[in-house]
């Protein structure tokens, strides 16, 4: 007798019946990285814009309308310009290094163990990576331009200069081309990831802020 199917697998079922895995490891993995982006980074330039929950603002100058908008587009074409090629050009890479998509779906504490495997090689890398970014010379011609929000909101974590964001990009499918992962492993990193780095540069510390109760959240200081 069949094992009973999931709804979750059903629902993978649905999606590789649909896409191919081109699709789904570039176009589908793009627009899912842009919609946890933006809805998870939206609401700090709400508040910060509306001036809501000041009490928990770290710093309490904000950036104009203005500003907060030339991010947005700045983002919008970084990553439509420079993330979605590197995603359609590395698809044939992370191929060769195991990626699959069918099912069934990896057991969860192959899923938990890798993830985490991928947290801690990211800050290591990505460390050592910001301390060099710091130098003089990097700096001045690449880093500074991530620094330009001196007061961040959280979609300022991914606005950099295009030489940094291939790096930060190094940094996070590193973990996942030496495993070999599922696809499903790879969505699931990839939107903490975007959930933890938007919240660790949303200017704000709330009670309920997740560096409160997790040790070394946001990576090493």
């Amino acid at each position: 007798m069949a094992a009973p199917v999931s709804a979750l697998e059903s629902a993978w079922q649905l999606l590789i019946a649909n896409f191919t895995e081109f699709q789904l490891a570039t176009v589908v993995t793009f627009l899912l990285h842009e919609t946890a982006f933006f809805l998870s980074g939206l609401p700090s330039l709400l508040f910060e814009r509306f001036g809501l929950f000041a009490k928990y603002k770290i710093q309490k100058k904000s950036n104009t309308s203005a500003y907060q908008n030339r991010c947005v587009l700045r983002l919008i074409l970084y990553h439509v310009c420079v993330n979605l090629p590197v995603m359609i050009f590395s698809y044939p890479a992370f191929k060769f290094m195991g990626l699959r998509s069918s099912l069934p779906l990896p057991h969860w504490t192959v899923v938990v163990s890798q993830v985490l495997f991928y947290f801690v090689l990211e800050d290591f890398i990505f460390y050592w990576g910001h301390r060099a970014l710091h130098t003089k010379w990097l700096y001045k011609h690449v880093h500074s331009v991530h620094h330009e929000y001196a007061t961040p909101f959280g979609l300022t974590s991914e606005y950099a200069h295009p030489a940094e964001i291939l790096f930060l990009g190094f940094a996070t499918v590193i973990g996942p081309a030496l495993t070999g992962p599922h696809l499903f492993t790879l969505w699931l990193w990839m939107v903490l990831r975007v959930l933890e780095t938007v919240e660790a540069h949303s200017g704000y510390h709330f009670p309920w802020s997740p560096s409160n109760f997790l040790p070394l959240y946001g990576g090493l200081p």
